[in-house]
């Protein structure tokens, strides 16, 4: 019989509604929380942030004027609690963990799952993890290090040290008693990983599993050896993709003699699908990191290098232009026309490119289907082109009167479709087959060719037949 949800407490004006649409933090707390700070009313600022969520905290941290962020912090002082790092933009991070001391921020991370307190200290600059050791315990200390040690994104950054793992030998009663007398185990876990006497991992027995089986069955009864073990330096994108395809929830990860050092689990992976995901998307567009929080040079200065490598491109463009000059100045109706041909093929093969380099990512797109895909992506131009030819011919005939000048516009714009539509398949696939990142490149290659063979189509085509 199902329980009855308790009711919720209004009493407090300020937290955050829980509604079906959203369960991000109300505009009216952020305000109400701005206006204390403003008014120097520092109890009514603490009593409303005090009790949030650490991710709530986080968004109300982003939320708030930059000069506002240590101030809060300082006011909430022990109830600040630093797992709402974890769930901060990167960026801000580092000013927020300016405000804290390092003794503070030892003892926080001491207090921490040890996925958690490598992703915080691995943002910090050389200066403040330095502080940061000296005031750590010598074991703490020595995992920091240790997991710093390991390639950057790789499994054993993401890895939590703190894992179950117990002998062949025990019983399900051996482990329950085991479990509750241990002081060591992780906050939260889903498997207990068997291992055999060199502390390699034979089987695993879902945590759910054991608390329904009786006490003297033995545990090597119970266990799966259908595992998933991931290498101590495997990528983190591998390791997502693991999850992804199996459906897991956790999985242990093995050093190079096979021994079982810590467990990947399935929050962990959660941030790295997302951080991923974003990267990709910020690839393509040119932009480095999430700039959001970041100040207006800094910004400059990170998309200055991809808007040059355009201002390249578009003078490619505006080469094929000039040979048709004299061409535009007889037909003045050109120059008008063009960057319907133009804009129709990039965002064609935008659509193509994106579709292509997120199957990629999520390796839907391999050797075995990738001409399928070319094939399908082809027939896609070819019917787009034919239907938006016969709409830019029939716009420009009637615009200019000239039937002729709408069936220049109309041939162009099969090509072009037809070469954007191939260009957005074909570019990522290439550069993945030569090793270069297809979020970086290909928007570019792609721009690139549908604006010159989209130029150099019409224009080529009208003087042929127009001239």
């Amino acid at each position: 019989m199902a329980k009855t949800p308790p009711e919720r407490d209004d009493s407090d004006p300020w937290l955050p509604e829980v509604q079906p649409e959203s369960y991000a933090i109300s505009g009216e707390l952020v305000r109400a929380v701005s206006e204390a700070l403003e008014a120097n009313d520092e109890a009514e600022a603490q009593r409303i942030a005090a009790d949030l969520h650490e991710a709530d905290l986080a968004d109300l941290l982003e939320n708030l004027d930059r000069d506002d962020r240590p101030r809060l912090i300082r006011i909430l002082g022990d109830d600040f609690d630093l797992e709402v790092l974890t769930y901060l933009d990167t960026s801000l991070r580092e000013e927020i963990i300016e405000a804290l001391e390092p003794r503070q921020l030892a003892d926080s991370l001491s207090d921490m799952d040890s996925d958690d307190a490598v992703d915080i200290f691995e943002d910090l600059d050389e200066e403040a993890q330095r502080e940061i050791l000296e005031a750590l315990p010598r074991a703490d200390r020595l995992v920091l290090e240790e997991s710093l040690s390991f390639p950057e994104d790789s499994a054993g950054r993401i890895m939590q040290r703190e894992v179950l793992a117990v002998p062949s030998t025990w019983t399900v009663g051996q482990t329950i008693d085991y479990m509750r007398a241990s002081k060591d185990l992780p906050d939260d876990f889903y498997d207990l990983y068997i291992v055999d006497p060199k502390h390699q991992p034979i089987g695993f027995v879902p945590l759910s599993r054991a608390m329904r089986t009786r006490r003297p069955i033995p545990l090597v009864d119970i266990m799966s050896d259908d595992m998933r073990v991931v290498p101590i330096e495997m990528d983190q994108e591998e390791v997502a993709y693991l999850f992804r395809q199996y459906g897991l929830v956790s999985a242990p990860v093995v050093d190079t003699a096979g021994r079982l050092v810590g467990v990947v689990t399935v929050d962990d992976v959660v941030h790295v699908i997302d951080e991923e995901a974003e990267e990709d998307l910020l690839k393509l567009a040119g932009v480095q990191e999430a700039d959001l929080y970041s100040a207006v040079l800094d910004t400059t200065r990170s998309r200055f290098s991809w808007l040059l490598i355009n201002l390249f491109t578009a003078v490619a463009a505006s080469v094929v232009i000039a040979v048709f000059e004299d061409t535009i100045e007889r037909i003045v109706a050109l120059a008008v026309l063009m960057p319907i041909v133009a804009s129709m093929g990039g965002n064609a093969g935008t659509q193509t490119l994106t579709v292509a380099v997120r199957a990629l990512a999520m390796r839907d797109l391999s050797a075995g289907n990738a001409w399928r895909f070319v094939g399908r992506e082809l027939l896609v131009g070819v019917a787009n082109g034919l239907m938006f030819a016969l709409l830019a011919g029939i716009l420009a005939w009637l615009w200019f009167d000239a039937p002729l000048i709408g069936g220049v516009i109309a041939a162009a714009m099969v090509i072009n479709l037809v070469v954007a539509a191939l260009s957005g398949a074909l570019v990522p696939i290439g550069l993945e087959k030569v090793g270069v990142d297809p979020a970086v490149a290909s928007s570019v290659v792609l721009t690139t060719v549908t604006d010159v063979i989209g130029f150099f189509a019409f224009l080529g085509l009208a003087t042929f037949f127009l001239l």
